[in-house]
């Protein structure tokens, strides 16, 4: 088989799957038993790391934000998630297509399918395999939201982690982030890698372009049309 050239990375809420709320609910339900506070605001989440959200959230609290408390606090959100497969399952689900255009891509060897995600890693890989998805993705060689606060710091990590994996260097150049949000686009961008706005979250594909996105699809349902947008690259 050839090696790889092109390193595909997705971003997972909103791009791949929907959680339906469960995100904020799992801070109501584990916040208060880590902290000794009452849980009454989450701070914004689109686009961010969940370490950028948990400091936030424990500042909006009063509650100071330490390295323990953060691990604790990330700790009892990837049991509560661990816990919660069956109503995640019932609740949540794949985006449309997103299964069948995993699958194309995975067919291709050219291509390396990776995730860059703000969640955290363990709270990724039961998102994805509640739906069926991590057949497709390599998640040894993705970054996640425990591996750096800043998001746009993300991409050189999974490009480390793949290159050690497959033997191969996946510079800018080769490397696709695909997100839906101003916020992946944006760390993209910094990371100097080409993204794809994808507008199944929140932003329309205005925003996205507004935002720079290199290319902007209204969502992942046709394999071939995204394929052919990723081919532009290699």
């Amino acid at each position: 088989m050839p090696s790889p050239c092109i390193l595909v990375l997705f971003d997972v809420d909103h791009t791949l799957v929907e959680t339906r709320g469960i995100g904020r609910e799992m801070y109501e339900r584990v916040f208060p038993a880590v902290t000794g506070v009452p849980f009454h605001k989450l701070a914004a989440v689109s686009g961010r790391t969940e370490l950028d959200i948990i400091r936030e959230t424990l500042d909006l609290h009063g509650v100071e934000p330490t390295a323990e408390a953060i691990r604790k606090l990330a700790d009892a959100l990837a049991a509560g998630y661990d816990a919660a497969r069956d109503e995640l399952a019932e609740r949540g689900r794949a985006l449309p297509g997103v299964l069948r255009s995993l699958a194309t891509l995975a067919g291709e060897p050219k291509i390396h399918l990776g995730v860059l995600t703000g969640n955290l890693r363990a709270v990724a890989q039961i998102k994805l395999e509640v739906f069926g998805l991590d057949r497709y993705l390599d998640l040894e060689t993705s970054a996640y939201g425990d591996d750096h606060a800043v998001r746009s710091e993300l991409v050189a990590i999974a490009q480390r982690r793949a290159a050690e994996r497959t033997g191969v260097t996946f510079g800018n150049r080769r490397t696709i982030l695909i997100g839906d949000t101003p916020n992946d686009v944006e760390a993209g961008l910094v990371a100097g890698v080409s993204v794809i706005g994808v507008a199944t979250g929140e932003s329309t594909t205005q925003e996205l372009r507004e935002a720079g996105a290199t290319w902007v699809i209204a969502d992942l349902a046709d394999p071939i049309s995204l394929l052919q947008v990723i081919d532009q690259n290699s």
